[in-house]
């Protein structure tokens, strides 16, 4: 069992770990407190103490995966490698080239992929994990995580190819989606400055896939709220706008 103290040792890689797997400060910052209460809380179930670092991995890991839910953005694996498997498949080189190069079309194309491709990719490729050290936090074998990299690998080729005609979808959509989206909170408050609070309106109105997530958020919230109070902390114009974006 090992000593409180020593979690703090650990703490840099741990981050470094979540900021690779998540490409996001916020949810890396969450992920490590959270896998350092649930380390605390299952200190007994530790044995090894010069294994402590992998097994924190492991923690880490199996709670961002609990975190990932499938979207209506992600590539379906069967999907794509059936397409490889078709000798008539193929793809611009030039144009996912140039994506490629262009940090945000390949974050872009790197969240699409599902969590548990994603994650070796960016480990074994940006970060340059071996592949064995990978299995070994993702609990799984090494045939296995060497199928992984080789359908993540496609998977990212498939969503570079793509990013076009995803892009040409949404070029009359005002702001990305993430850029709306996280602004919900002041949003959902009445708290947003006008110009935008606008703009994120016009976004929920343009959008196919943002007002269910706003709608949702707003029964959430007042489902909370109802049971500590039974006026709702949300705007009732701002509740009756969004909700009728369904």
């Amino acid at each position: 069992m090992f000593a409180t103290a020593d979690l703090g040792d650990h703490l840099d890689d741990l981050y470094r770990f979540a900021l690779a797997i998540t490409r996001n400060p916020d949810e890396a910052s969450d992920l490590v407190h959270d896998t350092v209460v649930r380390a605390i809380e299952r200190r007994d179930q530790h044995r090894d103490v010069g294994s402590l670092g992998a097994w924190l991995r492991r923690i880490l890991h199996n709670l961002a995966i609990d975190r990932a839910r499938r979207s209506s953005r992600e590539v379906v694996v069967e999907e794509v490698e059936e397409k490889w498997q078709a000798d008539e498949y193929t793809v611009d080189p030039a144009i996912v080239a140039e994506r490629a190069q262009t940090r945000e079309e390949l974050e872009d194309a790197l969240v699409r992929l599902p969590f548990a491709y994603r994650t070796v990719v960016v480990l074994h490729d940006v970060e340059e994990w071996r592949v064995r050290e990978i299995a070994e936090v993702q609990g799984i074998s090494l045939p296995a995580a060497k199928q992984r990299l080789r359908r993540g690998r496609m998977m990212l080729v498939a969503a570079l190819a793509e990013g076009n005609e995803r892009r040409m979808m949404l070029k009359e959509v005002p702001m990305r989606c993430w850029d709306a989206r996280k602004h919900v909170s002041d949003y959902l408050d009445g708290a947003l400055e006008e110009s935008i609070a606008l703009m994120v309106e016009s976004h929920l109105e343009a959008c196919p896939t943002c007002p269910p997530l706003y709608a949702a958020l707003v029964d959430a919230h007042r489902g909370l709220t109802a049971h500590r109070d039974p006026d709702s902390v949300i705007p009732p114009e701002v509740r009756e706008r969004i909700l009728a974006l369904r």
